[in-house]
């Protein structure tokens, strides 16, 4: 009988979990560990029946550049969900960086990196928006937009099911020869296309919410993509588009959002990921 108490209880016989690792906050019963980079998450009490709660963002994607047109950046896939059992001893965290801002011309935006909680949760990094020479956006946790130079443009790329939407599509206004890149697709919708008539960039896709660190935060938007006027970021740290002769925006850190597609000197960084865990503690 003894035995299967000790069971229950945990290796300590304290009924809660007990863990170490990232920075650590409590809210009422609860402790939160925040991790903005790779660390441990070493648990030395892990009783039976008690789980945690986790928030896992990918790094989010880069806008497109070149001189006329950007595609939007993809943000990092995010999944986020309570109940996970989780046994004593080292998880590593991986917290995935944000695709780098492009430089150079012709060029397709750079995929954000994964975030993993150990082996238990992954996620895959948002995909690099398109160019006007290049204009397919890449494949991601939410996938980049696309680029354009003549019209059909270039299709956003596909987001991961779980994690991301799809990005929006390139379009040209054939009667001014202005290019509108699509949005980055964001963790709650698909990125908008690019829109013709009003020469306005596609805005990114709007993220989700979560409430895990006590305060309602949106994470994993998507980047807006380049055109007369840009397109705006996606709620979730999505950077926006450049307007006109001008550069893409950085995403915010730790958001997994995506960057902007740029059109004179660079596009907009990704958005680091970030991984969250809660869980009872008295």
């Amino acid at each position: 009988m003894s035995s299967i108490i000790q069971l229950l209880l945990g290796s300590s016989g304290d009924p809660f979990i007990k863990a170490t690792g990232g920075t650590v906050t409590t809210s009422g019963d609860y402790k939160i560990h925040t991790f903005t980079g790779t660390d441990n998450f070493i648990v030395t009490n892990a009783p039976a029946g008690e789980t945690i709660e986790y928030l896992v963002v990918a790094g989010g994607a880069s806008g497109g550049f070149q001189s006329s047109t950007g595609g939007g950046g993809g943000a990092g896939g995010m999944r986020a969900a309570s109940g996970l059992s989780i046994s004593a001893g080292t998880h590593t965290i991986t917290v995935g960086a944000g695709g780098a801002r492009i430089t150079v011309s012709n060029t397709k935006g750079a995929n954000g990196n994964n975030s993993s909680l150990g082996s238990l949760v992954s996620c895959t990094g948002g995909g690099g928006g398109g160019t006007e020479d290049q204009p397919e956006g890449l494949a991601g946790g939410s996938g980049g937009g696309g680029g354009v130079k003549f019209n059909p443009g270039g299709p956003g790329g596909s987001g991961v099911v779980g994690e991301g939407n799809a990005g929006g599509i390139g379009v040209r206004n054939d009667g001014t020869g202005i290019r509108m890149g699509g949005g980055g697709g964001g963790k709650g919708a698909v990125g908008q296309d690019g829109q013709s008539s009003t020469q306005v960039g596609g805005a990114g896709g709007i993220g989700q919410i979560s409430s895990i660190s006590g305060s309602s935060v949106y994470y994993a938007g998507g980047g807006g993509g380049y055109g007369n006027t840009g397109g705006a970021g996606g709620n979730g740290g999505g950077g926006n588009g450049a307007s006109g002769f001008s550069n893409g925006n950085d995403a915010s850190i730790n958001t997994g959002g995506g960057g902007g597609g740029g059109a004179v000197s660079y596009s907009g960084a990704g958005g680091s990921g970030i991984v969250i865990i809660k869980y009872r503690f008295q």
